[in-house]
């Protein structure tokens, strides 16, 4: 498979995965373009391996850890206006997914990054520790504590919002 093969087939689902690490649609786009550069630069030892999608979406992983750990990247963003329709039912279903997103980003970067691969890419723990260059033990660790945290968080009261009585 040639290079643009692979990126023409591959980018979109590059793009959420790292839509989903970095929960910022901008900085997702910048990371992939940056990993696919570099992935073009070493495409003819990439393509060699067994699982070149795997080595890709390492990269990808190790580029978000990478940007993450700088202090510049530390960007403070301003919370989002909600709008709360009342009797909506999809409405509602969006919030709750909304809302269990933010419980995610709030997770540690290992755990949100081993959640994102297992439940939104659908990967396997030796896949995913393949990725993340870990033992499957300790992606079962980190899904477990992962877990168990939004679970915690979810049953945990939320804190009133200005205006509301």
């Amino acid at each position: 498979m040639t290079f643009e093969e692979y990126a023409f087939a591959r980018t979109s689902a590059l793009v959420r995965l790292a839509r989903l690490l970095t929960d910022d649609e901008h900085r997702a786009e910048d990371l992939v373009q940056d990993v696919l550069a570099r992935a073009y630069a070493r495409w003819g030892r990439i393509s060699r391996t067994d699982r070149p999608d795997a080595y890709v979406r390492r990269m990808l992983v190790n580029a978000h850890n990478s940007w993450w750990r700088r202090r510049s990247s530390r960007e403070i963003s301003v919370a989002a206006v909600l709008d709360w329709a009342g009797a909506n039912d999809e409405a509602s279903v969006v919030a709750e997914r909304d809302a269990l997103w933010r419980l995610v980003c709030d997770l540690p970067a290992r755990q949100r990054t081993v959640i994102v691969l297992r439940y939104y890419e659908d990967l396997d723990d030796t896949m995913i520790a393949e990725i993340l260059g870990c033992s499957s033990g300790t992606v079962r660790t980190h899904a477990r504590r992962a877990l168990a945290t939004l679970r915690k968080r979810q049953d945990a009261p939320t804190p009133a919002r200005a205006g509301e009585y």
